[in-house]
């Protein structure tokens, strides 16, 4: 990355201009067996460019679509194949996890024509790229499938190597994030053993292998295939998910839709419930017993029972475990759900197995007791604030912006202050023990439970609190204004514009700057001001638009400059707002008509300016002058950059 910004500087130093960016390239064929075809999409990227998936949740930038013009003409046969898997990754500037691929992509989608004549299908791909230091903004790849009549069937071997090729060497970017996934799966596996539905099973287990055994061998045998047992099935559960069982699209519909959001909210709250001492969570006995009962078989048979009964009899408690590491590894894709549930059940069956093994360090564990029932109500405070992500999920995927950030951080907040007084005991539930006095350890919980809670407030005044960000709703622009005031810097809110904007019903500038969203408008308003311009190129879906906003304009003398003395125009190249006819623009580039308001701005930048990369920073000087800059994190640079004008 530096050694990019050193290119761009001394590209800039010597005045040259950026060039039109096509970093992406799509090629287009298919494969006919009748009326069964294959239409296969496949996008190159250039190295360090990557392309944004299919479905991204709302708010974020512009997904890959394919549009087809006329869709009389066949029926589409399954979903849309993706080869590889998209990368997820979490996005500080969006506060979403967004899904996108690199190097090379490939799509996949079967139909069937509703004819035996020869056929054209036509349409276009609209797709947005970006890279560490820019984003694109929305571009269009035009595509032409002939189909003939009665087809035979074509060779598609070279097709075949060519995705194998491509599925080999996908994921090489994530193997990072895989880790870090590997070990949280373990983790909660670990956690899991301390649920009250768990602990108290381990004495249970081993004295089962501890009966009748003679034979030391054949006893770590037993336990070793117990214990492989266990990971078995829970691995059996994550395989379901990696080998499309559930379908391909089950991470995208269990993160976004509203169904399986609510399902899983109501799950964790009656699990929380449940947690508090409401009412206990059982599972039909008649199940239980009929697993126990093969269990007593004895051997490798009764050992593999012996496992069912223990992942049955646990699901009580590790439900809320599972159900959210499932939801997460989907989400991820590929082998995610059965690694996962794998390194979960390795974490799960490894106390089990050793002290199957080596039943003397049995003694040595904590008898089951009060702090069980405590363990088990900070689980039911947890529950109930993740929980309340899902309902998070489809607050902002349906747009219904009532559990906004606020809101939420206030529950937030009183539920963690709530298991603050409980580490102190101040409060007590029903089937909690005495708490004589106040211990070392329940201290050392309660002053780190009240310093979150802290940490939490501090994000009602507009603090990002970045290291929990993933877990929150984004920040409002209301939240915006008020970090940005906190700072004492200064905004144009009460500057008077020349006349109101056009599209300022629904466009705005960040931190309560004012200025025009429409070119010829805002440089009426310069001249008449006798201003130079501030002309910025940017995008809806832009991260690094918002990454400058928020971390480069913030500079107190920047904001002032823009603030006061100049006139600041914001052309977005992404907006779909459709032009009345009066408004079409021809484009100078292949003479088409233009008929929104971001091919007009886009036109206008590439035609201009030639280059395509948003953010796209223009001086306009009161003689004409003109200076330009590209996307740039360096405050003292940009700084520069304005003071020019002036």
């Amino acid at each position: 990355m530096k050694k990019l910004l050193i290119v761009l500087t001394v590209l800039l130093s010597f005045g040259l201009k950026a060039q039109v960016i096509e970093p992406i390239k799509w090629s287009f064929e298919h494969k006919q067996n009748g009326n069964e075809v294959e239409l296969i999409f496949t996008a190159t990227m250039e190295p360090g460019w990557h392309l944004y998936d299919t479905y991204l949740p709302e708010g974020g930038p512009i997904p890959t679509e394919f549009v087809f013009n006329d869709t009389t003409l066949f029926e589409k046969v399954g979903e849309l194949q993706k080869t590889p898997e998209p990368i997820e990754k979490f996005d500080n500037i969006f506060q979403l996890n967004l899904r996108f691929f690199s190097d090379k992509a490939v799509f996949t989608q079967k139909i069937r024509l509703l004819t035996d004549n020869a056929v054209d299908i036509t349409g276009h791909v609209l797709f947005m790229g970006c890279d560490d230091e820019m984003c694109l903004p929305p571009n269009e790849a035009e595509f032409s499938f002939s189909m003939k009549g009665k087809a035979v069937t074509t060779s598609g071997s070279e097709d075949t190597e060519k995705l194998a090729g491509i599925a080999a060497g996908a994921g090489g970017s994530s193997t990072q994030t895989l880790w870090v996934f590997i070990l949280i799966s373990f983790l909660a596996g670990l956690a899991a053993i301390l649920t009250p539905c768990v602990f108290p099973m381990i004495p249970m287990t081993v004295s089962f292998f501890m009966r009748g055994s003679q034979n030391r061998g054949k006893a770590i045998r037993t336990a070793l295939f117990f214990g492989l047992s266990i990971v078995g099935i829970f691995t059996l559960l994550g395989a379901l998910f990696s080998f499309g069982v559930f379908g391909p699209n089950a991470g995208n519909i269990l993160s976004t839709h509203w169904i399986p959001n609510m399902i899983f909210f109501v799950l964790f709250f009656i699990f929380a419930l449940s947690f508090f001492g409401l009412f206990e969570i059982v599972l039909p006995s008649s199940l239980v017993n009929k697993t126990d009962a093969k269990a007593d078989q004895g051997g490798f048979i009764g050992a593999f029972f012996m496992a069912l009964t223990t992942v049955i009899v646990s699901f009580s408690c590790t439900g809320p475990f599972i159900g959210a590491l499932i939801i997460e590894a989907v989400q991820g894709g590929g082998m995610r759900p059965l690694l996962g549930m794998f390194f979960f059940g390795l974490a799960f069956a490894t106390p089990f197995t050793m002290l199957a093994i080596f039943p003397s360090a049995l003694s040595k564990l904590p008898k089951s007791g009060g702090w069980l029932n405590a363990i088990k109500v900070v689980f039911a405070f947890i529950l109930l604030a993740f929980g309340l992500k899902f309902l998070s999920n489809i607050d902002q995927v349906y747009g219904f912006n009532i559990l906004n950030r606020e809101i939420y951080l206030a529950i937030w907040i009183v539920l963690f202050a709530l298991l603050g007084f409980y580490f102190l005991g101040k409060i007590k539930f029903s089937h909690d023990s005495d708490v004589p006095f106040l211990s070392v350890g329940r201290l050392m919980l309660s002053i780190v439970t009240f310093t979150f809670v802290i940490y939490l407030y501090t994000g009602l005044h507009g603090a990002p609190l970045s290291a929990i960000s993933s877990l929150l709703p984004p920040p409002s622009s209301k939240t915006q204004l008020v970090t940005v005031g906190t700072t004492g810097m200064q905004t144009n809110a009460d500057q008077a514009l020349c006349g109101p904007a056009k599209y300022a019903d629904k466009l705005h500038l960040p931190h309560g700057l004012q200025g025009y969203f429409d070119y010829e408008q805002g440089m009426a308003c310069a001249r008449e001001k006798n201003k130079p311009v501030f002309l910025v190129f940017k995008g809806h879906a832009c991260a690094n638009c918002k990454k400058m906003e928020n971390s480069v304009w913030t500079d107190p003398e920047v904001l002032r400059m823009l603030s006061q003395d100049y006139v600041v125009i914001a052309l977005y190249t992404d907006d779909r707002t459709s032009l009345p006819e009066s408004e079409w623009v021809t484009s100078k580039l292949d003479g088409k008509a233009l008929k929104t308001m971001g091919k007009v701005n886009l036109d206008f930048q590439i035609a201009n300016y030639n280059t395509n990369t948003i953010p796209y920073h223009v001086i306009i000087g009161q003689d004409g002058t003109q200076h330009e800059l590209a996307v740039t994190f360096d405050n003292n640079e940009f700084r520069e950059f304005i003071s020019k004008g002036l």
